[in-house]
């Protein structure tokens, strides 16, 4: 087994813990969780990825466990984000890497991949495809099934919980952080392949006023150790308890900057290193199978590869063999 060493780098702007595994002269490949993750997310990937002769990097985001929690939404948008991850890579003293991304790891490796080609050997997501014009609530509300999502009840799809962080965001992070335990123990779920093709959970966030309805706090549901376990859990509630949800809330409150980040994309966003999209069959927000959510990543990528992991969002928790699969045949086959 590869061991995975703690690190943190400083600069004048930002601090970034990180996890690390494999050899200093190996290719480096850099994981980025999502929300409310941090890098212990990757644990099932980190040392495997090693194993095949990569050095594996793994950071707690902005505003995520051990890492810097800015006060400002703004502090948040994607460019901001980027330069932790550039800044990063400087301080590994590498100048390029494979990046790999999941939920909102997925738009900063995007990211990376549009606004620093010549940083980005090849780019991977997990469940959220790219959106070169940005990934906003605007583009992924022009692409929402309606079929599923019929507007007069869902004007923004299953992306309503995205705007309700914007019209709620007070009573979103502060429902979340009145018990934490609760609240890791009611996201982390696997999936249920019997909704497929019906409105997910998330749909009804605005309709029953919060992520848990009117309650002001998760239910105490046990913990489902088809994506936790007890020490991955307790990480995740001791960071999210420290920091709170205000940091990673605010991800969701830029798109207008993020809009405009989008558009200064080199080559207008078109990707020409070899890209890996990863489904989450019974993903119901990602709902990538059956929508047109990966058709604007399908027109913008030269070297597109697509696989589909049986598994909800949590995909690299719920289903690591299956994932690591994946990654594994992907990485044999770059150039």
């Amino acid at each position: 087994m590869v061991a995975i060493t703690e690190h943190t780098v400083d600069s004048t702007r930002h601090r970034t813990a990180y996890l690390r595994a494999g050899a200093e002269s190996d290719p480096l490949v850099v994981l980025v969780h999502g929300w409310p993750e941090r890098a212990i997310s990757w644990r099932h990937q980190i040392t495997r990825i090693a194993e095949l002769g990569y050095l594996v990097v793994a950071p707690d985001m902005r505003g995520y466990g051990n890492s810097e929690l800015h006060t400002e939404p703004r502090d948040y948008a994607l460019q901001e984000i980027v330069g932790d991850m550039l800044e990063l890579l400087d301080h590994l003293g590498r100048t390029s890497a494979i990046w790999i991304g999941h939920d909102w790891g997925s738009p900063v490796v995007w990211s990376i991949a549009s606004h620093h080609p010549g940083d980005t050997d090849a780019v991977a997501s997990l469940c959220v495809p790219y959106f070169p014009d940005g990934f906003t609530l605007d583009n992924l509300v022009a692409l929402v099934d309606r079929d599923i999502y019929p507007a007069d009840q869902f004007p923004a799809g299953q992306w309503e919980y995205f705007l309700y962080y914007r019209e709620q965001f007070e009573r979103a992070h502060q429902t979340f952080e009145a018990n934490v335990e609760n609240t890791v123990k009611a996201l982390f779920r696997r999936s249920n392949p019997d909704a497929v093709g019906q409105p997910a959970a998330l749909a009804f966030t605005r309709i029953r006023n919060g992520w848990f309805g009117s309650a002001n706090e998760a239910p105490d549901l046990p913990i489902d150790s088809d994506v936790l376990d007890r020490a991955s859990f307790d990480v995740y509630v001791e960071g999210l308890s420290r920091n709170g949800f205000a940091g990673p809330g605010s991800w969701y409150l830029n798109d207008e900057l993020n809009a405009q980040y989008a558009s200064r994309s080199v080559g207008n966003g078109r990707l020409a290193m070899p890209v890996l999209f990863i489904h989450a069959r019974y993903d119901l927000v990602c709902e990538t199978i059956s929508s047109r959510l990966a058709d604007p990543m399908r027109a913008s990528c030269d070297r597109l590869t697509e696989a589909i992991v049986d598994s909800g969002h949590w995909m690299a928790q719920e289903q690591p063999a299956a994932v690591n699969t994946a990654l594994q045949t992907w990485l044999s086959e770059l150039d």
